[in-house]
């Protein structure tokens, strides 16, 4: 495969901090301007294929994508933070005749091939020794095996999950009620071995750990498994309300891809859904099955509006309101009672008993949040806290237990020192993602703490985006509408605006997070007055010390 230069553009039309998408051939090139210095890479994301261009670019060389917060590194297209699974491509620059030419293989511009493997400065491929052994298989521990290898971690590496599939996009399961594991793997067992010396056993259970003798115990001790580094990234288990039939056969969780299809079995057309829980989760399945023409939905909810203690009320009102417009009937500021059986079969649910008014249920999801899956730690040494999550360090380390130098908790069980000096657990698919990449770094050597800012999204109708560390807020400020599905909240807290979420106004949510990371968002006063995220300057070269300090 040849390259080819083009002249792409004239070197007038892109101001020192701009980007622009242009045509190469039959694909795209982005173009970033840094100075006097252009740089071009893929014009997609690699997560879900965002254009670039509509994203946020800073003066220490980031673009964050305007979706989901994956962020690359437009001088080398490698990736800086999770969810992105993949690098872009990097192409030469030049300008001459004052036009901007670039130099790359035209199949390497178009988006079906928009992306490549980041550079690996090891493989471990036939490595020896104990290595780092990852208990789990989700996000934390994908992209902490991605670190280790791009930092250059040269020993061997084994993944032990439950889980009877390779690493999943589980953000796919509840937002489109995906149940084939293959169309959302992340990487094969054969990647996985062949490209990233690892090995991945599926279906095993981590049932102890033994912190002296560093080695985990499988399946009740029916193996062991000696390691030199400890990554725990078990996830959550979802919590069952402790009410008389929350067994019952078809009253389901949600976590897996077993509960996917469960889920999927269930939701057929004339079938009654009640779901209990107005959590992102519970609400994201409702808007998954909404089309499948069920008999009814039914929401029940603790809170006055659905994800009241994290959104507000105008926003979890305005939720509300489309989702009601969809057909969906609320219950809110409620608690379930029972469980009731079918009359004709005790062993499934029938209804739902609700302030004393039985909801018929053909199908029930119980979305009530997840518990840190930290059962095997238990006579450990490493300290649970009440909820069960594990505290660290700022680099992921363990506080507690016989060894706090190479064991280490990401994900949802991880309680982290947060930028504000409080310690939370945080149960966001990017969080564990950026966890296990900064625990890579430390175990390749170069100490990493962990100092990213929260990103999630929903899928609400539209798409919810969020970032910061909103608990606890005590004002909101919103600026547009949430009954129309198109706003800005700014959640205040201490006199400071320390969360941003929005609704169809991308890239707000991304260029929040970089402000918020870089100490730059302004004040609650500044935004009351009509201060737009969008017009502060964090991209060009006069930023660069700001931005970098």
């Amino acid at each position: 495969m040849s390259t080819k230069t083009i002249a792409v553009l004239d070197d007038a039309e892109l101001k020192d901090g701009q980007m622009q998408e242009v045509a190469f051939e039959d694909g795209k090139v982005l173009l970033s301007r840094l100075g006097d210095k252009i740089h071009a890479t893929s014009a997609f994301c690699t997560h879900y294929g965002a254009p670039l261009a509509k994203g946020v670019l800073t003066s220490d060389g980031r673009v964050v994508c305007p979706w989901h917060g994956a962020c690359f590194n437009v001088c080398t297209g490698d990736i800086e933070d999770a969810p992105a699974p993949m690098a872009l491509h990097s192409f030469q620059t030049q300008v001459k005749d004052g036009k901007i030419h670039v130099t790359a293989h035209p199949a390497s511009t178009l988006k079906n091939n928009m992306s490549r493997q980041a550079t690996l400065l090891a493989t471990g491929v036939n490595s020896m020794g104990r290595g780092v052994v990852i208990v789990g298989g989700g996000s934390g521990a994908f992209h902490a095996v991605e670190s280790l290898r791009e930092h250059g971690f040269p020993g061997p590496i084994t993944i032990l999950t439950k889980e009877t599939y390779n690493p999943i996009d589980r953000t796919k399961l509840s937002k489109a009620l995906i149940t084939d594991p293959a169309k959302i793997e992340w990487r094969s067992a054969a990647d996985l071995k062949i490209k990233y010396g690892t090995n991945i056993r599926l279906g095993v259970e981590v049932t102890s750990v033994d912190l002296e003798k560093k080695t985990v115990a499988l399946d009740d001790g029916k193996e062991t498994l000696a390691y030199d580094r400890l990554i725990l990234a078990p996830g959550g288990t979802p919590r069952r309300l402790p009410v008389e039939g929350a067994k019952l056969e078809n009253v389901y969780t949600f976590r897996g891809i077993d509960d996917a299809k469960k889920v999927d079995a269930a939701a057929q057309e004339g079938k009654r859904l009640v779901v209990i829980g107005s959590s992102f989760i519970s609400m994201e399945l409702v808007v998954a099955v909404s089309k499948r023409k069920l008999a009814s939905i039914d929401v029940i909810g603790m809170e006055e509006f659905p994800f009241e203690s994290v959104l507000g009320k105008a926003v979890g009102a305005g939720l509300m309101k489309y989702h009601e417009s969809q057909g969906v009937k609320f219950h809110m500021s409620s608690k379930v009672d029972k469980i009731v059986p079918q009359e004709d079969n005790p062993d499934l649910a029938g209804g739902v008993v609700v302030n004393g008014t039985t909801i018929p249920a053909d199908f029930v999801i119980m979305g009530v949040g997840v518990a840190p899956a930290t059962e095997f730690l238990k006579g450990s040494g490493i300290e649970l806290e009440k909820d069960g999550g594990v505290k660290v360090d700022k680099y992921m380390r363990v506080k507690s237990g016989k060894d706090t130098r190479n064991v280490f908790a990401i994900g949802d069980i991880a309680v982290y020192p947060q930028l504000n000096g409080e310690d939370t657990r945080i149960e966001h698919w990017n969080v564990a993602g950026n966890q296990g990449r900064a625990v890579g770094c430390t175990i390749s050597g170069k100490a990493q703490a962990y100092v990213k800012i929260p990103i999630f999204w929903s899928a609400q109708g539209t798409q919810l985006r969020y970032c910061g560390l909103g608990a606890k807020y005590e004002d909101v400020i919103i600026k547009g509408d949430p009954n129309e599905m198109k706003f800005i909240a700014y959640y205040v807290k201490g006199g400071k605006i320390v969360a941003v979420a929005s609704m169809q106004n991308d890239p707000v949510v991304s260029k929040a997070s970089e402000l918020l990371r870089l100490g730059l968002m302004p004040s609650p006063e500044e935004v009351k007055d009509g201060k737009d995220l969008l017009t502060i300057d964090i991209s060009s070269t006069s930023t660069k010390a700001k931005v970098a300090s």
